[in-house]
C-alpha cells in the first residue's frame, strides 16, 4: 500500500539516514502525486480527490483557455446583429412593464454603433468593432440566448465563473483541477492572468478554491515584469546549499503536517512551495515570449503599445497549455470606477468598447489562429464570455438618446471554440432589439454543463461533499446544450 506524505516520521538519525529518509518521503510523494495526476489512484489513497473522477466518457478536449470580459460586452454591438434596433432607433422600448436595469435609466433605443457584417463562409454577423476576429468566424460557435440571473457586476462575475452569485463557491478552473489533475509536474493546474490595470469585480475570489481542497486554487502570473514575485532568491547561493536547504525545510514540514493531520491549508501550502522548487526553472521558460518568432508576435501584436498587454496574456496562455496547464483564465478588463477600465460603458460605447476591443481583439484572434496552426485546437477549448451583456436602449437620466448602455442580464452573448463544437454555427436568438433571450434560453449552469460535457466530465457527477450538500459546479440545474455540439 502507498502511504500518504503524512504518514512519513521525522528522522532521529545522522545525516546519511537523514538524506536516505528525505529520498523515500519525497519519492513516494512525488509518485502520489504522479499516480494521481494519471488517474491511478483514487479517493481511498489520496484524500480530497473526485471519488467519481473523470473522464466519464469520452473527451473531446483536454484543456481550455477562458478569456473573461470584465463589465459587460455589448453583444448588440459586437456578435448580436438586430437590424430592428436600427430600423426603430430613437424610440422607446415597448413592453409590457419598465425594463429592470441596474440604473434604471432607460434612455431610447440606440442602433447598434458598429457596422455589422456576414463573415467567413459561415455568414456569422459581427461587427466592425472586432474586425480581427471576423477572420476567424468560421472557428466560433455563438450562443446568443445567455441570460444572468443579476445585473450587478460583483454577484454576475462570482455566478459566471463559479455557478453562484454568493462568494466561497469553487470556480469552474478549481473544479477542473479538482476532476482532472494536472498533466504537469512542475506548474499549477489552473493559473490565471490578470488583467494589469486591476482585478476584476469581487478580486481575486474570482479563482478561488472555495470549500475544494485548497491546493485547487488558482494561481495568478503577473503579464507585467516578473510572472511570480519572489520566485528566485534574494541573493545567489550555490546549487548545493539550495538543494541542502529544500531537504531539510521539506523534512520539517512533514513533520509538521504528521503532528497536525488533515490541516488541508498547511498541506496546501507545503505542497505551494515544493511546487515553487520547480517552478524556479520552469516559469522562466514559459514566460520567455521574447523567445518567440518575430512573425508569431507581429501576429499577437505584441510589441504594438495598444496591444502588447493583452497580447502577453494570450500568448503566455498558449505557451503554458502547451506546457501541460489544465486552465488558464484571463481577464480582460481592470478595475471599475473611474476612469473605467473594462466594458462597463454606461457613459459612451464607442469611447469605452473601442478601447477594450482594440486590446483584444487582434490577440485573440491571433490565439485561435496560433492554436489552430498548432493543432491545438484539436484538444484544447477556448472560452470567451462576459458577466451579462448590455441594454439596446441607450442609458439616460431623462428618457433620450445617449451613448451608453446600462447592463443587461436578460440575453447576451458568448462564444467557444475548439473540438466537439459545430463551426460557424449560432445558437439561440434574442428578441427583435436583442433585449431578452426569446429561442433556446441558456443559464450558466447549463453552458457550465456543457464544458465539462466537452472535457469528459457529467456535471451531475463531478461533486463534493460539503456541510451535508454534495456540491457540484452546477448546483441543482443544468443541461448539456445539444444545439452547440458537433
Amino acid at each position: 500500500m502507498i502511504h500518504s506524505p503524512n504518514s512519513f516520521h521525522y528522522p532521529p538519525a545522522g545525516r546519511r539516514d537523514f538524506l536516505s529518509w528525505i529520498g523515500n518521503g519525497l519519492g513516494s510523494a512525488a509518485l502520489i502525486h504522479l499516480l494521481g495526476r494519471d488517474g491511478a489512484l483514487r479517493s481511498a489513497e489520496v484524500p480530497g480527490e473526485a471519488s467519481n473522477p473523470p473522464p466519464h466518457h469520452e473527451p473531446k478536449a483536454r484543456r481550455a483557455i477562458h478569456i473573461f470580459m470584465c463589465g459587460g460586452l455589448s453583444h448588440v454591438d459586437s456578435f448580436d446583429y438586430k437590424p430592428e434596433l436600427t430600423k426603430h432607433h430613437g424610440k422607446s422600448l415597448q413592453t409590457n412593464e419598465r425594463p429592470d436595469v441596474f440604473f434604471g435609466k432607460v434612455g431610447l433605443l440606440h442602433k447598434n454603433f458598429w457596422e455589422f457584417k456576414p463573415r467567413g463562409k459561415s455568414g456569422l454577423w459581427v461587427s466592425e468593432l472586432f474586425p480581427h476576429t471576423a477572420e476567424i468566424a468560421d472557428e466560433l460557435t455563438f450562443i446568443h440566448s445567455m441570460a444572468a440571473e443579476t445585473s450587478n457586476h460583483t454577484p454576475a462575475t462570482f455566478q459566471a465563473n463559479s455557478g453562484f452569485r454568493l462568494n466561497g463557491f469553487p470556480v469552474l478552473g478549481s473544479w477542473l483541477s479538482f476532476g482532472m489533475g494536472s498533466e504537469t509536474d512542475d506548474l499549477p493546474a489552473y493559473i490565471v492572468l490578470p488583467d494589469p490595470r486591476g482585478l476584476p469585480a469581487g478580486g481575486s475570489i474570482n479563482w478561488t478554491n472555495g470549500f475544494l481542497p485548497a491546493r485547487h486554487q488558482g494561481v495568478a502570473f503577473q503579464t507585467k515584469g516578473t510572472p511570480i514575485h519572489n520566485l528566485r532568491p534574494a541573493r545567489k547561493i550555490s546549487a548545493a546549499t539550495d538543494l541542502a536547504s529544500q531537504e531539510l525545510i521539506a523534512a520539517m514540514n512533514r513533520d509538521h503536517l504528521q503532528q497536525r493531520a488533515g490541516n488541508d491549508v498547511l498541506e496546501a501550502r507545503v505542497r505551494s512551495y515544493e511546487m515553487a522548487a520547480r517552478m524556479q526553472v520552469a516559469v522562466p521558460e514559459v514566460s520567455d515570449l521574447e523567445s518567440e518568432p518575430p512573425e508569431i508576435a507581429e501576429l499577437y501584436g505584441l510589441h504594438e503599445e495598444r496591444t502588447a498587454e493583452t497580447a502577453r496574456q494570450c500568448l503566455l496562455a498558449r505557451r503554458l497549455i502547451e506546457r501541460g496547464v489544465r486552465f488558464v483564465q484571463i481577464f480582460a478588463g481592470g478595475a471599475f470606477g473611474r476612469p473605467r477600465n473594462n466594458w462597463d460603458s454606461h457613459e459612451n460605447v464607442v469611447e469605452g468598447h473601442g478601447r477594450e476591443a482594440g486590446r483584444l481583439d487582434r490577440p485573440l484572434a491571433a490565439l485561435v489562429q496560433d492554436m489552430k496552426r498548432r493543432g491545438l485546437l484539436d484538444d484544447t477549448l477556448l472560452l470567451c464570455t462576459s458577466e451579462f451583456g448590455r441594454t439596446p436602449f441607450s442609458q439616460s437620466a431623462d428618457d433620450a438618446l445617449g451613448a451608453g448602455r446600462d447592463h443587461s442580464q436578460y440575453g447576451f452573448t458568448v462564444f467557444l471554440a475548439g473540438p466537439g463544437l459545430k463551426k460557424g454555427h449560432a445558437f439561440g436568438t434574442t428578441d427583435d432589439v436583442g433585449y431578452k433571450a426569446v429561442e433556446n434560453p441558456v443559464t450558466w449552469y447549463d453552458f457550465h454543463a456543457t464544458v465539462l460535457h466537452l472535457l469528459g466530465i457529467d456535471h451531475k457527477r463531478l461533486t463534493f461533499y460539503h456541510n451535508g450538500i454534495q456540491r457540484r459546479l452546477t448546483n441543482v440545474h443544468g443541461h448539456v446544450i445539444d444545439g452547440v455540439l458537433a
